[in-house]
């Protein structure tokens, strides 16, 4: 499995239903193997929660960091 289809599927499997059971959600939206940058968009309640950004760096960027060493940041889109 190439690395973007892992790092979806970790989305999808475990950062997804943690920021689904705070009414947020999260939207995949492209992954540059050259820089390692992931791009995510933030919706819902974490669309517009004033600690999106902390919630980007926490919940999402260190969990697929963790996993994928590979990855040098996570950016939201937009």
């Amino acid at each position: 499995m190439q690395l973007e289809e892992q790092i979806k599927k970790l989305i999808e499997e475990e950062i997804r239903p943690a920021l689904q059971s705070h009414g947020g959600d999260i939207d995949f939206k492209g992954f540059d193997q050259a820089s390692g940058v992931v791009t995510v968009a933030l919706t819902g309640a974490c669309g517009t929660c004033p600690f999106a950004q902390e919630t980007l760096r926490v919940q999402v960027e260190q969990v697929i960091r963790r996993s994928f060493p590979s990855v040098t940041a996570v950016k939201r889109e937009g």
